[in-house]
């Protein structure tokens, strides 16, 4: 079945429903503001309220994979109205918490919060890029950079609200509950797939481009997984996000230990994840002009001069080089996500990508494990240069990796 232009063109208002939604799903990565209250009212420790962060990437990465079944399944509407529910329901109880157990809040907002936003992430992702076959890599980046912009402008409103003392942060936590269920309501009713024969312009061929020489068919989860292919690419982004992952969660103590004041060290944390959100797109861009291959290649090359530049600020205690590095890093992490979904759908095909795409997102998991080792590192050694030469070391290892990986 063709459709005429019109039709196709409501493909952009669902892309701009599905940056808006993500925009606010993205706030789980804004768990270092977030936190906060609760550390002071509480008295829960760093290592505790860091674990609730472990678990909720890890509930975020089974939410998933349940969402791939679920959409599959029932379809985008029921997935993302119960995605809303948990959401919703996790956020209302962690702002009735009284601190008699902090497991109470591994349960709220690690295990609900984080399952429902995994859904709403998997299924509003696999969803809108049906409607880009021809232009993944600049759907998978908008996208993407409203998900990883949400800690910038979603934290920042919460932040504001939680200091005001006639909001607070239980009433905060319970609004941002609230919001979050009535968008992604509203995205369940919007969003649907594209229907069956419905004709997409076809992606552009370009010298030096998109075609890598393979013919492209779907591939069901177990081919995939089953393919050597898979496992090099998933190991090259495990270890490509470790750079990020492990520099986001101390890039304000690494900022001051290099000589920056409070105030600059904290505008930095801000800087890094606007570069973070901009990487995300750039990257989807990028890899539609210049293809898979020299996109992969580029962020991995990004990747090991953030790991450099941010060593060399250590070494030499250069504010300037730590601000360049900061910047860098925030680019090489924002091109992983977008990478991990275009990736996904260049090699593997769109008829299988919620579960293909839930299975490829487990990469942030295990960047999330080298990332504590970074930080056990930071603690036994007492300075940033082992973290950094052995994050320096895995974005070497992902180069070889990334050249190894040609065909599905």
């Amino acid at each position: 079945m063709k459709e005429n232009g019109k039709n196709l063109n409501i493909r952009w208002v669902y892309l701009a429903v599905g940056v808006a939604a993500l925009l606010f799903a993205g706030i789980i990565y804004g768990w270092s503001i977030l936190k906060a209250p609760l550390a002071a009212e509480f008295g829960w420790t760093a290592d505790q309220l860091a674990l609730n962060f472990t678990l909720t990437m890890c509930f975020f990465c089974l939410g998933g994979t349940a969402g791939g079944i679920l959409a599959k399944r029932l379809g985008v509407r029921p997935a993302l109205i119960l995605a809303g529910a948990l959401s919703c329901l996790g956020f209302l109880l962690t702002a009735r918490l009284d601190g008699g157990s902090v497991a109470m809040l591994y349960a709220s907002y690690g295990l609900l919060a984080g399952l429902g936003i995994g859904i709403a992430y998997n299924v509003i992702i696999s969803t809108v890029n049906a409607w880009f076959p021809d232009k993944k890599g600049t759907c998978s980046g908008a996208l993407m950079m409203g998900f990883g912009a949400s800690a910038l402008v979603v934290g920042n409103a919460m932040s504001a609200l939680m200091g005001d003392p006639q909001v607070g942060w239980r009433t905060a936590f319970a609004g941002l509950g609230v919001v979050l269920a009535v968008i992604l309501v509203v995205s369940a009713f919007v969003l649907r797939l594209p229907p069956e024969g419905m004709e997409f312009p076809q992606p552009a061929r370009k010298a030096g481009g998109a075609s890598e020489g393979f013919e492209v068919r779907d591939y069901t989860p177990a081919e995939m997984v089953r393919r050597p292919t898979f496992w090099r690419a998933f190991l090259c982004l495990v270890f490509l996000a470790a750079v990020g992952n492990t520099v986001i969660s101390f890039a304000r103590d690494l900022s001051i230990s290099v000589g920056a004041e409070a105030g600059l060290a904290t505008t930095l944390v801000g800087v890094l994840s606007v570069c973070n959100g901009l990487g995300r797109i750039a990257t989807g861009a990028v890899f539609d002009k210049l293809g898979r291959r020299k996109t992969m290649l580029l962020a991995n090359v990004v990747a090991i001069a953030a790991a450099a530049v941010t060593l060399l600020s250590v070494f030499t205690g250069s504010v300037p080089l730590c601000v360049a590095g900061l910047c860098v890093t925030g680019f090489s992490y924002g091109s992983c996500p977008t990478i991990s979904s275009a990736f996904v759908a260049a090699f593997y095909g769109s008829k299988h990508f919620a579960m293909n795409f839930s299975i490829m997102n487990f990469n942030l998991m295990c960047a999330s494990l080298l990332a504590t080792v970074s930080s056990i590192l930071l603690t036994n050694s007492g300075g940033y240069v082992a973290p950094f030469v052995l994050l320096l070391a895995l974005s070497g290892v992902a180069l070889v990796l990334n050249f190894s990986v040609k065909r599905p």
